[in-house]
């Protein structure tokens, strides 16, 4: 009888090496692969605003370079239209502008050519326009006098509600009231007179103001001491008819009052105080 060799014969059950694991007791070991190459990252995709970025930055750089090489030669001032001009003339303001055909239009000043302008005594104000690109517009605003003033040589001096010198004419307008006043037209320059008694003519209808011929005004004292002092205005009117206005304001009751008691024979009226006027 021939015996097993010890530790039991090959495949039996309980040796050594037998079982389901015996088979690949051997087999070869495969590490498992990286994560990174078990799934790959996709690659990264730069935001849209980026490009749109870069291609607006390198717009703007050629359009500056060829402003920079063609502005002051292409972009230049080709022609200038002087608008509103009664008194003075387009080649005055031109004059006064100060700016040459040719100009850049790029280093117009318009705020300094408005200074020059309006420094011409009929001009009250100006606008200056750029129209590109190439031309300039100047939109003028002369001063409109509202009151004469007699000089001692003779003529007058026809004065603004500023009491600047708009002209000077032999005789006075046809409806344009005197100013009374002792003073030269050149010393009435922010004069308050002068400012009060041009709000009182604006504050009388066209048919009445049309019937001034003289306006004086005095200044009245009150309580308050002389810094409050009042102007008071009165109104010479055709006929011989005399209206103590008063202070500016209050204008749309006078002139209902003054319309009124005129339709009597009203020599003179006293409207400074609304409600008890005084007529005789």
């Amino acid at each position: 009888m021939t015996e097993a060799p010890p530790g039991g014969a090959p495949g039996a059950p309980g040796a050594p090496g037998s079982g389901p694991a015996a088979g690949n007791a051997y087999a070869e070991y495969i590490p498992p692969p990286p994560a990174s190459a078990a799934s790959p990252r996709p690659p990264k995709r730069r935001p849209p605003w980026r490009a749109a970025f870069f291609a607006l930055a390198g717009v703007a750089i050629i359009a500056g370079v060829a402003w920079a090489l063609l502005g002051d030669r292409v972009f230049v001032v080709r022609s200038i239209a002087v608008t509103g001009t009664h008194l003075v003339s387009p080649g005055q303001v031109l004059a006064s502008a100060d700016v040459p055909l040719g100009t850049p239009l790029m280093r117009v000043n318009p705020g300094a050519v408005t200074r020059r302008i309006e420094a011409i005594r009929q001009v009250a104000s100006a606008t200056v326009s750029e129209d590109w690109p190439d031309h300039l517009t100047i939109a003028v605003t002369e001063r409109v006098p509202v009151l004469a003033v007699r000089m001692a040589g003779g003529g007058y001096d026809l004065l603004d509600p500023s009491g600047v010198i708009v002209r000077f004419a032999t005789t006075r307008p046809r409806g344009l009231p005197l100013f009374v006043t002792t003073l030269p037209g050149s010393a009435l320059g922010g004069d308050p007179g002068v400012a009060a008694a041009a709000a009182v003519l604006t504050e009388l209808t066209p048919t009445l103001a049309r019937t001034v011929t003289t306006v004086s005004v005095a200044q009245v004292l009150n309580e308050a001491g002389p810094a409050a002092a009042a102007e008071q205005v009165t109104l010479s009117m055709n006929g011989g008819r005399t209206v103590v206005w008063g202070n500016p304001g209050n204008g749309a009751a006078k002139d209902r009052e003054i319309r009124i008691l005129l339709r009597g024979t009203v020599n003179y009226l006293d409207v400074s105080a609304p409600g008890t006027a005084v007529a005789r």
